[in-house]
């Protein structure tokens, strides 16, 4: 479904600041896998999300999509088969925008000032009734002036309203208070669930990277370096991962936001 073959990318290349982002990375995943992914900063996984966007052009390797070489393909080509959530509530939406005009944009047509029509607009409140925050009675509301939590989820629901082959969501609970953090994330697993989205999500939460989903990956130093799945992932315990990241990479993870998340 998702292929990565070899794909490496380094920034300021030839310079003092050159910095390897991403170093050889190949990942497979197939259709309705749900990956968390772990590391600590700088570890490439914000940088492995970009390079399946096109945020920028890898330096070597190959993206593929449903088999389909993307590598050169730019961005907001790829944005229509790739829906993306950020840490920040404040990406992803146009908060000048009224909701009913996210979603008229996030539905593929309009844009500023565009309304739906009256079929459109009740499948719109449907939708958004299903996340339980009230906001199917504020459709003309600009959502700039939505909570953090209410952003998200509406964020949510827009990367998702087309059915993209794949979801990628960017730590997208860590900017939300704990209690807004579980309904968004209890949301985010009900849809991947119901809708059998392929999805990656970068999470700082060791536990939440062992319950949610079906695989977990570590990265390190712009590599993979522990994947798994299956039985061997039910048995592990946080504490398992710590080693298991000792010994891939070397050394101790040290990172205090994970480990005391």
């Amino acid at each position: 479904m998702l292929r990565l073959e070899n794909v490496s990318k380094t920034f300021y290349p030839g310079t003092s600041d050159a910095r390897v982002a991403l170093n050889d990375v190949t990942l497979n995943v197939a259709r309705g896998d749900f990956v968390s992914i772990i590391g600590a900063n700088g570890a490439g996984k914000s940088t492995l999300f970009n390079a399946i966007c096109g945020s920028f052009f890898v330096d070597s390797g190959r993206v593929l999509l449903d088999d389909v070489d993307v590598t050169m393909v730019p961005e907001f080509r790829r944005a229509r088969s790739i829906g993306r959530l950020f840490q920040d509530p404040m990406r992803g939406s146009a908060p000048g925008m009224s909701i009913e005009e996210n979603l008229v944009l996030a539905a593929g047509r309009g844009g500023w000032l565009s309304t739906a029509a009256k079929k459109e607009r009740q499948a719109f409140r449907d939708r958004l009734a299903l996340l339980n925050m009230g906001l199917e009675d504020r459709m003309k509301q600009p959502v700039g002036l939505l909570s953090g939590g209410q952003r998200q989820a509406l964020t949510l629901m827009m990367a998702t309203l087309s059915m993209p082959k794949i979801l990628l969501l960017d730590e997208h609970t860590a900017a939300l208070d704990p209690g807004t953090a579980e309904k968004v994330l209890d949301l985010t697993t009900r849809i991947v669930a119901e809708n059998g989205l392929t999805c990656l999500m970068i999470t700082h939460n060791m536990q939440s990277a062992l319950d949610l989903g079906n695989r977990t990956i570590m990265m390190d130093a712009g590599r993979i370096v522990f994947d798994t799945t299956g039985p061997e992932r039910s048995v592990l315990t946080v504490q398992d991962l710590l080693e298991k990241f000792r010994q891939a990479s070397g050394k101790k993870l040290d990172n205090d936001r994970m480990l005391l998340a």
